[in-house]
């Protein structure tokens, strides 16, 4: 069964969403956003060549977002940022407005660098002892500093726009959209890592997973469904063949 995977994003309150930016008058502009109109990713379990953005989650936010562009599948862990198209295709799956080419290699290894770095915090957080989540990144002062560096390269400015009739909260950024969406995911990151629901921040212990979640429910305990069900199944087995 495929994954829903939402597209259209239409705004609001930052940052539980996937960011999004506009073009006025040649600044892009920040909105929070969260996915709308649903599309489908094969299942990571049963798909062996690489989604096109990786196995997203359509409910998390923005840097979790990010931390599972790394996935796995049978056939052993994937990057779905492993080159400039990968960064354009999930940098448009979560709402960045950008131009027909593709970003220069430059903005796919900052992308890298964040997602590792992210991750690593997050395997401090949630003890997460699974060897083929590791980030490359191991130092976590290191980290600290790609991720304060990050939110720093292109800082939003808070504005007021007025759409449909009404007043909504805006940002602005003088950075072109990639490294505007760069810095507005370490901003989100800083305050999902360092915030009062950092508790709610999870790795998922499904057999063969290596992506996070944040926790929205006391009963979840996986990533996804899918995940749940294996599971079970890997449970049940040892059960039956006396391995615990």
């Amino acid at each position: 069964m495929p994954i829903p995977v939402r597209r259209r994003l239409p705004p609001n309150s930052w940052p539980a969403g996937s960011p999004r930016w506009g073009c006025v008058s040649g600044v892009h502009t920040w909105r929070s956003t969260w996915l709308n109109s649903v599309t489908t990713i094969s299942e990571v379990s049963n798909e062996t060549a690489a989604p096109a953005v990786g196995p997203v989650l359509p409910d998390e936010p923005a840097p979790v977002l990010l931390m599972n562009t790394i996935w796995a599948d049978r056939s052993g862990v994937h990057d779905a940022l492993d080159s400039p198209a990968g960064l354009r295709n999930w940098l448009t799956a979560t709402g960045v407005e950008l131009s027909a080419e593709a970003p220069p290699p430059t903005h796919t290894r900052r992308f890298r660098e964040l997602r590792d770095a992210v991750r690593r915090i997050a395997a401090a957080i949630t003890d997460d002892s699974r060897t083929a989540a590791a980030s490359p990144t191991t130092d976590i002062e290191q980290a600290i500093q790609v991720i304060n560096a990050a939110a720093l390269r292109s800082p939003l400015v808070p504005q007021l726009a007025w759409e449909d009739g009404r007043a909504r909260t805006a940002a602005t950024s003088p950075a072109d959209a990639v490294d505007a969406a760069l810095s507005a995911t370490a901003l989100a990151a800083i305050s999902l890592l360092g915030g009062a629901d950092h508790g709610n921040l999870r790795a998922c212990y499904a057999p063969g997973c290596v992506l996070y979640f944040v926790k929205n429910h006391p009963r979840r305990e996986w990533c996804s469904a899918s995940c749940g069900n294996r599971a079970r199944v890997a449970r049940h087995y040892r059960r039956r063949h006396g391995g615990g």
